[in-house]
Formats: structure tokens, sequence, C-alpha cells
């Protein structure tokens, strides 16, 4: 109990890191193989090795078929919808940075809709720290740039990461009223396994399924497997279960800023001095939101 108090500081910083990391592993690995082709890759390995975890720790499954759809359907949610829709916006061509933008309305859109789901009061001091928060993710999308992409938004683009947001923020909402806790090893089986059984189809009907193993997919892919899928999403599991809707997704303002700093260090995106500032902003936003 000790440890695990030493360790929920470092929670909400991991995860920001790691989520926003998803952004630049999709942007590095698409140029190899087609987006749903990649997420089917990617929820197979997961499958497997939480199998793998399932057997040798013998974790619990859920005690009845209720509590198993409720888990299968928040995982939908929140990987099929959300991830799908990041990583076809990125294929087609929106920036990591831009794509990042979108979905970081998720906190708005939860502050929304968590006093009437959720019974979850929202304060001014909330509403003023996610409106800020806000503001300063926009002030960093808008003056860091991709090279060779316009700077105006794509419409065909922007329709997936919509989608994503709605996802993401319908996944969360529904995990929390409906599946808040469950074990991460047998419970991360059902979720990945049932975004499997959505995507698989659509890439196999949609896409030519055919991979170039280049050292960039390879690295993408373990790095997607490991640090994300194992790694963010349980951390992003913990979070619900600990905390409120509007707090959780309060953090995903952090990840366009987050997002920015590693895209301009691995892609040459570049950052502005107004970036900065609104990345500054954008914090400050999540600190007068976290009551």
């Amino acid at each position: 109990m000790q440890f695990d108090r030493a360790l929920a500081p470092a929670l909400a910083p991991l995860f920001v890191f790691l989520w926003s990391t998803g952004f630049i592993g999709a942007k590095l690995g698409l140029p190899h193989v087609e987006a749903l082709t990649f997420l089917s890759l990617r929820y197979a390995f997961v499958v497997l090795l939480l199998l793998a975890a399932v057997m040798a720790f013998r974790a619990p499954w859920p005690r009845d078929w209720r509590s198993v759809a409720h888990i299968a359907v928040a995982g939908v949610l929140m990987q099929a919808v959300y991830l799908g829709g990041v990583f076809v916006a990125i294929g087609q061509g929106l920036s990591a940075v831009l794509t990042a933008l979108v979905v970081s309305l998720q906190p708005i859109l939860t502050a929304l809709l968590a006093g009437f789901l959720l019974g979850e009061r929202v304060t001014r001091a909330q509403w003023a720290g996610l409106a800020l928060g806000f503001v300063g993710v926009a002030l960093v999308v808008l003056h860091s740039r991709t090279p060779g992409l316009p700077a105006t938004w794509q419409a065909t683009a922007m329709w997936p990461a919509v989608l994503a947001l709605i996802g993401i923020t319908a996944g969360t909402l529904y995990q929390k009223r409906f599946c808040p806790a469950f074990d991460l090893r047998s419970g991360g089986v059902i979720q990945f396994a049932a975004s499997l059984m959505v995507t698989l189809p659509l890439a196999v009907t949609t896409e030519s399924m055919q991979v170039d193993w280049a050292l960039e997919l390879v690295f993408a892919l373990g790095w997607l497997v490991l640090m994300l899928s194992l790694g963010a999403i349980s951390l992003l599991n913990v979070l619900i279960r600990r905390g409120t809707a509007v707090n959780v997704t309060r953090l995903f303002y952090l990840t366009p800023p987050t997002t920015a700093v590693i895209a301009w260090l691995v892609f040459d995106e570049s950052l502005q001095p107004l970036a900065w500032l609104g990345m500054a902003v954008a914090a400050l936003g999540v600190w007068l939101s976290r009551r």
C-alpha cells in the first residue's frame, strides 16, 4: 500500500509521456503499412502477450458475461474506434500534432457529459482550467508546422480524428460507469481481442494487407505494443479506476504539447516561441482543473 502511494504521483506524468509517443509511433510506422493492418498486428501481439501473462499468473477472469460485454464495449471504443481514427487520420496526411489537438477536445466534451452520465460536478475553477488548457493546446498547434504539409486542415483526414475523439470520450465515460475495475491482464485480453475482431475485417476488406517489415516499422510496432498497449493503456485504466472522468481526461491536454516536443526532436516539426508559451498555458490549465 505504501509502495502504491509512493508511485501514485508518477502515474500521470508517465501516462502523458507514453500516450504522446503513440502519435509518433503511428507516424513512424505508417509509411510501411496501412493503418488498420498496422492496428490489427498490434492488437494480435498484445492479445498473445496478455494471454501468456494470464496463464503465467493465473489472473482472474470476469465472473459473468455481462461484465465481459461491458469490458469489451469499453475496449472497442477506446481501442478500435479511437486508435483506428488516429491511425487513419495520420495515414491520410494529418500531422501528429494536429491529430493530437482534435483528440485533446476530450476533456471539455467529457466535462459536458460527465454530470449527466456520471453525476460528477464540474466546478467553475475546473471549467476555467479546461478552457485555458484548450487555449494552450491551440497555441501549440497553430505555431508548430510539419514540413511538407499544408498549414490548413485537410477535411478528409479530419473526420477520422473526430471519430477518434468520440471514441475515446465515449469509452472513458462508459468504462467509468459500467466497468471501472477489472484485472488488467484478463480485461486487456477481452478489450484487445474485441478490438481485433472489429479492426481485422475492416483491414481485410478495405486495405491490401501488405507489410514492409522495415526497421522503422518493427521498432514502432514493438514500442506501441509494449509501451502503449501494455503500458499506457494499463495506466489509463488505473487512473480511471482511481479518479473522476474529468480529472483523468484533463491529462489529454498535455499530450499535444508533449507530442509537439517529441515530433520536434524526431521529425523536425518546427516549434515557434508561441508554441512554447502554449505549453505553459496548457499546463496551467491542467493545474487549475486538478480538483
